[in-house]
């Protein structure tokens, strides 16, 4: 597994992130043929949680084998706990769990612990024990709900900082993941800057197309928009 990690994002790459919502994005990386970047099963615990960005920080479990899947693995070399103090500063730990709904990855007591590291976000296919003290940490997370069980009751981890596959999506580290209500989208790292050209006009757009139904315009020709509403909307943008 890799120590390296890609540097922080920076704070204005944050900003018009955080200014795109997920459903925005997943349209523009459609258009560059991407079909597979929302991470199912990842939604948000809280229901007012803000839109957050951040690089994915892997983690990984397989299924639990019994020689390896005790509550002593917590000790060892290779464990959730060393992975955690391996996170970064404003990384995102997304962390592929298979889509195990009956066992908790983390409990409280890690989710306070990344919180302390500066952690941002907790993203996974699974689930989270110990609800309401992870709630009390303020770690945001994205997951599919809680199991009273701990991870090794059905679950091996097996490695951080390395590709993953989470609730069907390939992560890779140092990619970008944003979360908001909708869930949990990744951004391939290769693809960021193409993201921040497009996204903002993008919004831009969209915005002008809600305007344009409030005020009774039909949407054939709207949306998606023809020449002649296209010109309308450059002469509208031209005129501001």
């Amino acid at each position: 597994m890799s120590t390296e990690t890609a540097p922080p994002l920076d704070p204005k790459t944050v900003e018009v992130l955080e200014g795109l919502s997920t459903a925005t994005l997943t349209t523009i990386l459609l258009k560059k043929g991407l079909r597979s970047v929302w991470i199912r099963g990842s939604k948000p615990l809280q229901p007012d949680q803000r839109r957050l960005v951040g690089r994915a920080f892997t983690l990984r479990f397989v299924p639990a084998r019994e020689d390896l899947a005790t509550p002593a693995s917590w000790a060892s070399p290779i464990s959730t706990r060393a992975a955690i103090e391996d996170m970064p500063q404003g990384c995102i730990a997304v962390v592929d769990a298979m889509g195990m709904t009956d066992a908790g990855i983390f409990g409280d007591i890690l989710c306070a612990r990344m919180r302390e590291r500066g952690v941002t976000a907790l993203v996974t296919d699974g689930a989270v024990r110990d609800i309401a003290g992870v709630l009390g940490t303020a770690l945001p997370v994205w997951a599919s709900g809680a199991a009273a069980p701990p991870s090794v009751a059905g679950l091996t981890f097996v490695g951080w900082q390395e590709p993953i596959g989470c609730g069907g999506v390939a992560v890779f580290p140092d990619d970008v993941v944003v979360a908001d209500q909708d869930g949990a989208v990744l951004i391939p790292a290769a693809l960021l800057d193409a993201v921040l050209a497009e996204g903002p006009e993008q919004e831009r757009m969209e915005a002008w197309i809600m305007d344009e139904v409030h005020k009774g315009v039909p949407l054939p020709g709207l949306y998606p928009m023809n020449e002649a509403t296209k010109a309308r909307y450059e002469a509208w943008k031209a005129g501001r």
